[in-house]
């Protein structure tokens, strides 16, 4: 059996994000001119990047789901209280819990993150520096927790600067939106062997 190149976060990444696509999240155009602004690049790597699709949540729509865009990049709706997430089976398995903002794995239960420039639920009082370093470490605010799977930020560490400002840039200028995300819940770490 062979084994798998790709880390498992990021093996489940490509997947959420392939099978998550909708022609409604891709509306960047293939041959279209580079943005001229931070902000306008912003969001063109954020469109590109397929951010929204685990950072919006979902909503059913007429074609099936569909990301709900008047609550776009706030995470977790707070309003969702998920019961306990179900255990991994198989070598290694994951769960997507519906609006597609709760992920369980063999890391614990992670939440998609309130991107938007909430003061209090947000990235309101995040620095540019402190999302790059979040980005480049994989951890919140650049400096706590760990970010935990299938947030692909050791994909996204290879940004340059300037591509990682002009997404704070972004970031810092759609509409604010007041969601508290709930914690991560990190997987215990595996009891000891015995005998030692």
């Amino acid at each position: 059996m062979k084994k798998s190149l790709l880390p498992p976060a990021m093996a489940l990444s490509i997947v959420l994000l392939s099978s998550l696509a909708t022609p409604q999240a891709c509306t960047a155009e293939p041959n279209a001119a580079a943005p001229k602004s931070p902000v306008e690049r912003g969001k063109y790597l954020v469109t590109a990047m397929g951010c929204n699709d685990c950072h919006t949540p979902w909503k059913m729509g007429p074609n099936g789901p569909e990301q709900d865009m008047t609550r776009m990049l706030s995470g977790h709706p707070e309003s969702l209280k998920m019961p306990p997430a179900p255990k991994p089976s198989g070598p290694w398995a994951a769960s997507i819990a519906a609006p597609f903002t709760a992920f369980a794995g063999p890391w614990g239960v992670s939440y998609a993150a309130n991107l938007t420039p909430d003061q209090n639920t947000g990235i309101g009082i995040w620095t540019e520096d402190m999302f790059v370093k979040a980005l480049r470490l994989g951890k919140h605010m650049g400096t706590s927790r760990p970010i935990l799977p299938p947030m692909p930020w050791p994909a996204y560490k290879n940004l340059n600067d300037d591509d990682m400002k002009s997404i704070f840039a972004y970031l810092k200028s759609v509409p604010p939106i007041t969601n508290h995300v709930p914690d991560s819940e990190p997987a215990p770490p595996p009891p000891a062997p015995a005998g030692k």
